[in-house]
């Protein structure tokens, strides 16, 4: 008999509905939903006694094992994942990022050896740092052969990973060939550069100085720039970790236009303001640098509004976890800091907590920023993001009345800090389950290495003949691609 198991006794909440009834589950898939089934012999039986269960989260921004800024992230896949599934996410989407002039496929490769050793399913997007005819050909590879449908560009990085407009352009026009959706990382890349440099010269050079160096317009002007690019090509876009009203504004006025934008927001950047940065130690200070910044405290109201409105699509974390002597790098200059912040054990806490108990969000509408979305714009669902029959067993019970005061102390992250550190949470994942299994109950983190598997994300063939029909209608020229 196949593996199986049944979780009784709970309250099953989809993005649509909520309804009394076990789960059950056998070779790692959902096989039957309904009040007081019966278990099958042999059957692991997980008692929810009255909690909710929601389909496990997925946390679309994540950098395992990221080589930046001259040093490695302290997590790897399994550190990482194992973390995640202690918080109750079950799925993560990572960025594979190629260096300048680096093939697409080889990049692709090394990270893929790097995740063998997850302990939860996960899937990639493609960083294009840069452009020539090889580039055109590997997104295809990636696109036709290796189930990616999502390329990334970094904005922002000057002399570094910094797309400018021209790899922009031809990205998201191969991108829309292909079926697959831009995704930026939109922070006006030499606007940055020179204010650092200013500040730098200035002889200004603590954390306090990050967000001087990346103001909320610098953002702004780079999210309107790529949703106008995305405009005339036709295509769709995604905006990752919007932390602020102005690009919040702009993502407002294209989706009230008709465009498709899509817009994902952090965790941190949804419950963290811009004091960290003025912390007498610097260490703490220097612990909370990642780009964009977190803003001023009125920017979360604007953000928790977009994501009420259904604006802001997507909850994630941008885990990036640098270490107290990795973030050192930049003791004498803020802007040799390595940039990144851990947060995938606490993303699904601190959502509830800030969002449903304060009456923001309902259960239904937490299970649909925190899962259901992410499935749905990267084309996983139902797969994934839904409790149903025939979905992957990635289920999470969820006690809406357990407590805990997060901590580094409990923290399974390897980065040994915590910028959620001291908050006071209620709801809270009890046990999770991984494509049928326990992989944590109750303080128990039962992640096993290399658990997980590759996710093969097809592309959005439907949405995007419709949408190259309209680009081909209205602009039938506008973009010339460079050979």
């Amino acid at each position: 008999m196949p593996a199986s198991l049944i979780i009784k006794g709970g309250t099953v909440v989809n993005a649509d509905a909520s309804v009394r009834a076990d789960v059950l589950c056998e070779s790692g898939t959902i096989r039957a939903i309904g009040p007081d089934l019966a278990a099958p012999a042999g059957c692991e039986v997980v008692d929810a006694g009255g909690a909710l269960v929601m389909p496990g989260g997925i946390d679309t921004h994540t950098h395992m094992e990221l080589p930046f800024m001259g040093t490695v992230t302290m997590d790897d896949f399994f550190t990482g994942t194992a973390a995640g599934l202690s918080g109750g996410t079950t799925s993560i989407l990572d960025f594979v990022i190629p260096n300048p002039k680096q093939p697409l496929m080889e990049a692709f490769q090394n990270w893929s050896g790097w995740a063998e050793k997850s302990a939860a399913d996960y899937g990639f997007h493609v960083a294009v740092t840069w452009w020539d005819e090889s580039v055109h050909e590997d997104m295809g590879l990636l696109v036709n052969d290796h189930g990616v449908n999502s390329f990334k560009h970094f904005m922002a990085y000057k002399n570094a990973i910094m797309a400018d407009d021209e790899v922009l352009v031809n990205s998201f026009a191969r991108a829309l060939e292909l079926g697959a959706l831009p995704t930026v990382h939109a922070e006006n890349g030499e606007l940055v550069f020179q204010l650092q440099n200013k500040l730098v010269a200035m002889g200004l050079t603590g954390p306090e100085q990050h967000p001087a160096s990346r103001p909320p317009a610098v953002e702004a002007e780079a999210t309107n720039r790529a949703i106008r690019l995305a405009e005339v090509i036709g295509c769709p876009i995604y905006i990752v970790h919007v932390s602020n009203a102005e690009s919040l504004q702009a993502i407002m006025r294209a989706r009230g236009a008709g465009q498709r934008v899509f817009g994902e927001v952090l965790a941190g950047h949804l419950t963290i303001d811009d004091s960290v940065y003025r912390h007498p130690d610097w260490r703490i200070a220097a612990a909370h640098v990642m780009s964009p910044p977190f803003r001023e405290r009125h920017h979360q109201d604007a953000l928790w509004a977009g994501l009420q409105a259904g604006h802001l699509h997507t909850t994630a974390t941008d885990h990036c976890a640098f270490c107290d002597e990795q973030k050192a790098m930049g003791a004498d200059n803020f802007a040799k800091i390595p940039n990144g912040c851990a947060g995938i054990e606490d993303r699904m806490a601190v959502v509830w907590d800030a969002g449903v108990n304060s009456g923001r969000l309902t259960p239904n509408e937490f299970v649909r920023v925190t899962s259901t979305n992410a499935a749905q714009i990267f084309n996983l669902y139902p797969r994934k993001g839904a409790i149903a029959v025939g979905s992957d067993a990635d289920l999470v019970v969820w006690d809406a009345s357990a407590r805990k005061t997060i901590t580094t102390a409990t923290s399974v992250s390897k980065v040994g800090y915590n910028v959620f550190e001291g908050r006071k949470v209620q709801g809270l994942p009890v046990v999770t389950v991984a494509a049928g299994k326990v992989a944590f109950s109750h303080g128990d983190l039962r992640a096993v290495r290399g658990a997980g598997r590759y996710l093969k994300r097809p592309p959005f063939s439907p949405m995007f003949d419709a949408l190259k029909r309209q680009a081909a209608l209205h602009a039938p020229s506008a973009v010339t691609r460079v050979r």
